[in-house]
């Protein structure tokens, strides 16, 4: 006994003595946070603004798409000291978004098989007592939500490419006693196809973000159909038109589909969204646009304000304009909201989660976290991570800090893209990643238990 309480009181003080280490280290700014991946590891700090974009380059674009390869048995996830990773399950055929029931149940988008499962994992345990198929014969579902909200949800809301469906859902269902009923269709699929939804605190309003059809806008058009004026009086502040029209926005609709609206315009690929416990506030993680150079624009994290533009496809983290529209709309200068925390271009930021779990330490509570699924357009890969943005009294810091990583191998090959993050009833964090199909659940033990 004596032993034991020695050996866990050398643990404690090793994972203490490791965080203070971690806290100690410089936060990494301007060109010193533009590394790659051969620099990423837990405990990194980074801090971008807007003061650090560069210059766009046209010209300098670069194609570096990862190699997915199967994930050798001594790779696995890197994580701060006291934290371990444990696989739930792997072999996924594409496993995106995770989201959890009100009873524990993880939820999970198998998006190209085009079906939602469900895990019940064993107490205290990374393995399921449990797995099913919920619903099948969807069309690329990402978006999981569960409505009304509280302990007793009676339907489970699921954002496919082109609409959003719900099934009929009682506390503990792995499968769903009813078919999908429609509550929003006609959402344009293409491109960016992946569609998230969120409700809101009270529970009267459904999100739903829709992405960009392109990457910048390429085939837009000098003006709308009818003439610009009337476009720009009819519309929100920096719609676009064409075949980008109620695209790269955030929209808004009562639970049952009726009364849609848009929220905010301009977010290239919201991919993420989730609403902050302490606030209220609807945040996403967007996908900014390629070919202007490996380091611009950045990706980001941000509230989701009412009514606000935030420069896609004209603008970029504020009034710099992109050289592809240069010009075009000079009515917008001025009008672009910045957004709450930069991260590295090219990241490819899907997902994000805040942390009111119990498991965690304290000073993580309140935090949020975000799968960064990697680069392609970038010379020096960078991404293929879940980080951790820093936040004080609900506010961001700008700081994210490297969390999770080792997905990647070399140069050319990684075992893990992260996409989902989710934190479970038991205060574990619940990561998906695609590249070999995997479900991971990440604990912290400080060595006293």
């Amino acid at each position: 006994m004596i032993r034991f309480a020695g050996f866990a009181a050398a643990a404690l003080l090793l994972a203490t003595t490791a965080f203070a280490q971690q806290a100690d280290q410089p936060v990494l700014k301007g060109k010193a946070a533009f590394g790659g991946w051969k620099a990423d590891r837990p405990g990194v700090r980074r801090l971008i603004t807007p003061d650090d974009l560069q210059a766009p380059d046209v010209s300098q674009s670069s194609s570096n798409s990862a190699s997915p390869v199967e994930r050798a048995t001594s790779a696995g996830p890197q994580l701060p000291p006291g934290f371990s990773a444990e696989m739930i399950v792997s072999g996924i055929d594409n496993p995106r978004v995770v989201r959890v029931a009100p009873n524990g149940d993880l939820f999970v988008a198998d998006s190209e098989a085009d079906q939602i499962r469900v895990y019940r994992l064993a107490e205290g345990s990374a393995k399921p007592a449990e797995k099913a198929i919920f619903a099948r014969n969807l069309t690329q579902p990402y978006g999981i939500a569960f409505y009304p909200l509280g302990d007793k949800p009676q339907w489970v809301y699921v954002a496919n490419s082109d609409s959003i469906v719900r099934f009929p859902y009682h506390d503990g269902d792995l499968k769903a006693s009813g078919g999908p009923e429609t509550i929003v269709d006609n959402i344009p699929s293409t491109h960016h196809w992946t569609r998230d939804i969120a409700f809101s605190p009270d529970g009267k309003t459904l999100f739903l973000s829709v992405g960009s059809g392109s990457n910048v806008a390429e085939d837009i058009g000098a003006e709308p159909e009818g003439g610009f004026d009337a476009w720009t009086k009819s519309k929100p502040l920096g719609a676009a038109w064409g075949s980008e029209d109620g695209r790269a926005d955030v929209l808004a609709y009562d639970p049952d589909g009726n009364n849609g609206r848009t929220v905010a315009t301009g977010l290239r690929n919201c991919s993420g969204m989730t609403v902050q416990p302490a606030t209220g506030a609807l945040w996403c993680v967007v996908n900014e646009r390629d070919e202007l150079g490996d380091n611009v624009p950045f990706e980001y994290a941000t509230t989701v304000k009412d009514g606000a533009f935030y420069g896609w496809p004209w603008y970029y983290i504020g009034d710099n304009e992109d050289p592809r529209h240069q010009g075009e709309r000079p009515d917008l200068a001025g009008k672009v909201t910045l957004p709450d925390v930069l991260m590295q271009a090219h990241s490819a930021p899907l997902n994000i989660a805040f942390y009111d779990g119990k498991n965690f330490p304290a000073d993580y509570q309140g935090d949020a976290f975000v799968a960064l699924h990697g680069s392609w357009n970038r010379d020096v890969r960078t991404g293929y991570k879940v980080v951790r943005l820093k936040f004080r009294d609900g506010k961001p810091t700008g700081e994210y800090e490297d969390f999770m990583t080792g997905f990647v191998i070399s140069n050319d090959e990684v075992w893990g893209r992260p996409v989902g993050v989710a934190v479970a009833r038991d205060g574990a964090l619940i990561v998906s990643e695609d590249g070999n199909g995997s479900i991971w659940r990440v604990t912290y033990d400080d060595g006293r238990s």
